[in-house]
């Protein structure tokens, strides 16, 4: 039997219809699927910091377009809302104006007059509310990752180092690390996330 939809803890499994949206015809098991995605993540990784970027780029087009660049050569629905309920994330018609909500709270939060925060804090706040409305089938975390780190850096800050790059995709002690600290940011501490994300 095939490993290929294996899930590691706490990662949004995949619907069967979501299943039928991968493109790569070579692609048998987990590894396979994890190469595949690594693969347009990198390309998608090095077009990201080879743009400039302001606060106000990011848009919901934007952050489609991001996932889009980091799966739509692997899977068929990337850079598309997803449109059915999954273990985490709010109902998927929440999910556009959650997502202003919370481009526009960023917005606020850095325009220098209205600051709450450090611009590392900023960031992380960000992070952690993408990761709750959960706007994708599957890539959640990375793609928040990426757009995080695109923050930060429109905030003169550098990307951050997410577990000195551990794979947080796999099981271990990374992976444990962050789902704890995600797990204090929902019940508002949100110090260990922001240690995790400089450590």
């Amino acid at each position: 039997m095939s490993d290929l939809f294996d899930e590691p803890e706490g990662a949004t499994p995949l619907s069967e219809e979501d299943k039928d949206g991968l493109i790569p015809t070579w692609v048998a098991s987990r590894a396979d699927l994890n190469a595949a995605e690594q693969t347009n993540i990198a390309a998608a990784t090095t077009w990201a910091y080879g743009r400039s970027w302001k606060v106000d780029d990011f848009d919901q087009a934007t952050l489609k377009r991001i996932h889009l660049r980091m799966f739509g050569d692997v899977w068929r629905w990337a850079g598309g809302y997803r449109d059915v309920l999954t273990n985490i994330g709010v109902e998927s018609h929440l999910i556009p104006p959650e997502i202003e909500s919370l481009l526009r709270d960023l917005r606020s939060q850095t325009d220098g007059e209205h600051t709450p925060w450090s611009s590392d804090e900023v960031a992380i706040r960000f992070h952690h509310r993408l990761g709750l409305i959960h706007p994708f089938a599957n890539g959640n975390g990375r793609h928040a990752r990426l757009v995080t780190d695109l923050v930060a850096v429109t905030l003169s800050r550098p990307p951050f180092s997410w577990g000195s790059g551990a794979d947080i995709g796999s099981m271990g002690h990374a992976r444990r690390a962050i789902i704890e600290a995600l797990r204090a940011a929902d019940d508002g501490d949100i110090g260990p996330l922001l240690a995790f994300a400089r450590s």
